[in-house]
């Protein structure tokens, strides 16, 4: 077992109950979020990139302690669905390799990994 130094562990458990309320939350309307609609119309990106920058300027700025820890999960809880909208969209678009001789690098997401399928033109 890892004897982590941080509390990570915790934390992550902690996450995780935290974004597990809001598939029962508002947020969860007819087994659809908004946000699925965001991403699907594009817009991902933008969408997790501005809530993450919405919530860390405004972390100690709004109510008690314990709203800004509620800030901070939502900054993780945008994280994570930004390496989701990484990984399924932009990720899978060929780019050119500098440091190779080989000139595509191909990132597959596939059963929550990543595969990297490296191939010459």
């Amino acid at each position: 077992m890892i004897d982590y130094k941080f509390n990570e562990d915790e934390y992550v458990r902690e996450l995780q109950r935290h974004i597990d309320a809001t598939y029962d939350s508002h947020y969860s309307k007819e087994q659809f979020q908004a946000t699925e609609f965001i991403v699907d119309g594009g817009h991902g990106t933008g969408f997790c990139i501005g809530n993450i920058m919405k919530y860390a300027q405004r972390y100690g700025k709004k109510g008690d302690s314990a709203q800004a820890r509620k800030d901070l999960m939502k900054i993780l809880h945008y994280g994570i669905i930004q390496l989701h909208v990484h990984d399924l969209n932009e990720a899978l678009i060929p780019c050119a390799d500098i440091d190779s001789d080989r000139s595509e690098v191909q990132y597959n997401y596939d059963n929550g990994l990543v595969s990297i399928d490296v191939s010459k033109n």
